[in-house]
């Protein structure tokens, strides 16, 4: 009887998981398997880069956030032209090249023993690494119809967080032997998702989009979406959300270490936590918060990110520090999948790339504000101030999503 009753069970789970397969194409599949990889690969280093400058270049806190603004204020400027670049030509190239860069970036990073040199190669990888994720966001949007996209998103962010707590728990152990092996294993594996893209995507622009583009750099496609103050009012609440969630991955690691002795292999089971809960319960909460107005279900996931924030200040071991992200991954689950479901439906067949480009700037001007603020907080007023102020970032967020959902509707 038990026998059968697990198979009962199972079956069901099997033929609704085989369903979720058959309804989106392989391209969808294609790219969140890439993406996933993508983001493996990615964590392995990037959650202790600000731990890594810290020690190997010996400087202070404000010093290191500083040159991560300078990798978002780059990657600002090249995901306007990237997304003009995927409306125009494509998304597929677009993909394999930035992919390419990020590779040789990466394992240059090896021979990042002194400020400059570090500096560098941050503006070099911060000028690719949006590109990829702006061209395929696009051909999601491309490939999966509009009333299906908020289940399209959250499988890819699933996948997304696959890698998030594959590559942290990886990426801490090897960072605890040798970060050269932790630079040469991320350049290799964004040199493979390139291959990847190249052999195996299609393009996915839809036809006749390049006959209607007459000139790459004239805006328009920007212009048109900017005289949109509601989308303005948008941007401008995510990018504050963005401030208090970048300075969370971003010095997290560099606060538990230096303040509480928590070791880089032990810490990486906090971003893994993230990446479980992702992958367990994105979709459930996806189909719950679907059934209300976007812009509520913006305002409760940016306060609880901002709750999470603050929460850091008061933390004062593995534990605490794991609480507060567990707190913020609700937020995360929350509100990423709505926001990216909100923007696709935005843009006009011909401009999603440019669309997709303004919403990823919004992560460029989070991640060039967010830890520079909280380093400055650190090392001119105390540890607790950087969670406080970025607290309050995050609570300016919350706030502006509540004035947007009180908006009257068109």
């Amino acid at each position: 009887m038990q026998v059968n009753c697990v198979h009962d069970r199972i079956i069901p789970v099997i033929s609704r998981a085989a369903a979720v397969y058959r309804s989106f194409s392989r391209q969808f599949w294609l790219v969140s398997l890439v993406m996933m990889l993508a983001w493996t690969f990615h964590s392995l280093v990037w959650p202790f880069l600000t731990l890594y400058a810290s020690e190997k270049l010996n400087q202070p806190l404000t010093a290191v956030t500083g040159i991560l603004t300078i990798n978002s204020l780059v990657g600002l400027v090249t995901t306007f032209i990237g997304g003009a670049i995927a409306d125009r030509f494509g998304r597929k190239w677009v993909i394999v090249f930035s992919f390419a860069f990020c590779a040789v970036s990466w394992y240059l990073f090896r021979m990042a023993d002194t400020l400059p040199i570090f500096a560098l190669l941050m503006a070099l990888n911060g000028a690719f690494t949006p590109l990829y994720r702006v061209a395929s966001d696009a051909m999601i949007t491309d490939v999966v119809p509009a009333d299906e996209r908020i289940e399209a998103y959250s499988i890819l962010r699933m996948g997304n967080n696959i890698g998030v707590a594959v590559g942290p728990a990886i990426g801490g152990f090897l960072a605890a032997q040798s970060y050269r092996i932790s630079f040469a294993v991320t350049g290799i594996g964004m040199l493979l998702c390139a291959v990847l893209i190249l052999v195996f995507s299609i393009e996915t622009m839809p036809k006749g989009i390049v006959q209607k583009e007459n000139s790459l750099l004239k805006g328009s496609g920007y212009a048109e979406a900017l005289k949109d103050r509601g989308l303005i009012g948008f941007l401008v609440a995510m990018a504050f959300n963005r401030m208090a969630s970048a300075a969370l991955w971003m010095l997290l690691a560099v606060h538990v270490k230096t303040n509480f002795g928590i070791s880089e292999d032990l810490f990486g089971f906090i971003p893994t936590t993230n990446a479980i809960m992702v992958i367990l319960f994105q979709i459930l909460i996806t189909r719950t918060v679907k059934k209300h107005p976007p812009a509520f279900v913006m305002t409760l996931g940016a306060l609880f990110y901002s709750v999470a924030v603050f929460g850091v200040a008061f933390g004062q071991g593995f534990w605490g520090f794991w609480l507060c992200m567990v707190i913020a991954t609700i937020g995360e689950m929350i509100l990423l999948p709505t926001t990216t479901n909100y923007v696709s439906r935005l843009a006009p067949e011909d401009k999603r790339a440019r669309y997709m480009s303004l919403y990823t700037i919004t992560w460029s001007i989070g991640t060039a504000l967010g830890p520079l603020i909280g380093g400055i907080l650190n090392d001119q007023i105390s540890p607790a101030a950087t969670w406080i102020g970025t607290g309050l970032l995050g609570l300016v967020s919350t706030g502006l999503f509540f004035l947007f959902a009180r908006r009257p509707k068109k």
